[in-house]
């Protein structure tokens, strides 16, 4: 076990498929699962329903041995769920409102981890007691804050997100969600120098699908890394939270962005040929725990 430590605060939620098939998701639960896999320790802080599918949330993060200290069971709010619907293999999301998610309060805290690295995502900031949580968690932080932007209609203002821009340290977010923030003629690269500057970040990251990614690191240096031309694609859902696992790994270890990209490229371009944002088989990180071996 490694002694980089990171807290994931949002939502998780069942990905409910067309086919009748469900997987657990939610970005933030997505990337603290990748993480444990990978042999690190995510402190999780959520919140889910007294309900069965909240038993099986729970059930699931003991499987793999993520801790719950930090999670909460709500009684009046249904665990968090969403209808995913796939067009030409790609995703689009019905995200239902008034869930547990919504509702993480300030008990969530009472367990403070040790602080490396905070991740949290724009989902669960929607309602005010979730955000209000999250706000309390980031006045006492002395670690880097990394925010993993998820623009799902209609729950965003561009106004609030730039908001939590300028309370985090790295930002990721994908091509589609840079335009809808940054609107305009200026080129991916321009619009990423430019919230780096404005909000004086350590390093930008934009997803860009089958293109691939770009990265700005805190010098200003960009890089680019592209996927292989051959991948099997099953679905892309919870490609980017995959690529974002990585990231936290990077930044926490201190690997050269090159690097960095390059292991977040080939996990996320693994992750595509299964069903679903999150992996049950532990062979299938094995593979990356023994590659990336320092």
């Amino acid at each position: 076990m490694h002694t980089a430590f990171f807290t994931n605060f949002g939502e998780v939620l069942f990905d409910n498929f067309p086919d009748g098939s469900r997987i657990l998701g939610g970005a933030p639960f997505n990337v603290a699962w990748h993480l444990q896999a990978l042999g690190r320790q995510a402190l999780f802080i959520s919140r889910v329903g007294e309900d069965e599918a909240g038993r099986e949330i729970l059930a699931a993060m003991q499987s793999v041995g993520m801790t719950r200290s930090a999670m909460q069971i709500d009684a009046a709010h249904p665990t968090g769920s969403v209808a995913v619907s796939i067009t030409d293999g790609q995703p689009s999301y019905r995200i239902l409102d008034q869930q547990a998610y919504d509702y993480i309060n300030a008990e969530a805290l009472q367990h403070q981890p040790p602080q490396s690295l905070l991740y949290h995502g724009s989902l669960a900031l929607r309602n005010p007691v979730s955000r209000q949580t999250l706000l309390d968690l980031k006045h006492s932080w002395r670690g880097p804050i990394f925010l993993d932007v998820n623009l799902r209609a209609p729950w965003w203002q561009a106004d609030e997100i730039l908001g939590w821009v300028a309370g985090a340290d790295w930002l990721k977010l994908n091509d589609e969600e840079l335009e809808l923030l940054l609107p305009g003629e200026q080129s991916i690269s321009n619009k990423m120098h430019l919230l780096q500057q404005t909000y004086h970040l350590n390093g930008v990251v934009v997803t860009r699908g089958r293109q691939g990614a770009l990265a700005l690191d805190s010098s200003g240096e960009l890089f680019s890394i592209a996927p292989d031309g051959n991948i099997d694609i099953v679905d892309t859902v919870g490609a980017g939270d995959a690529f974002a696992a990585v990231l936290l790994l990077g930044i926490a270890e201190n690997w050269p962005m090159a690097q960095t990209l390059k292991r977040a490229q080939d996990f996320a371009s693994a992750l595509v040929g299964r069903r679903g944002a999150t992996v049950t088989d532990p062979a299938f990180y094995q593979g990356f725990i023994e590659a990336w071996r320092q």
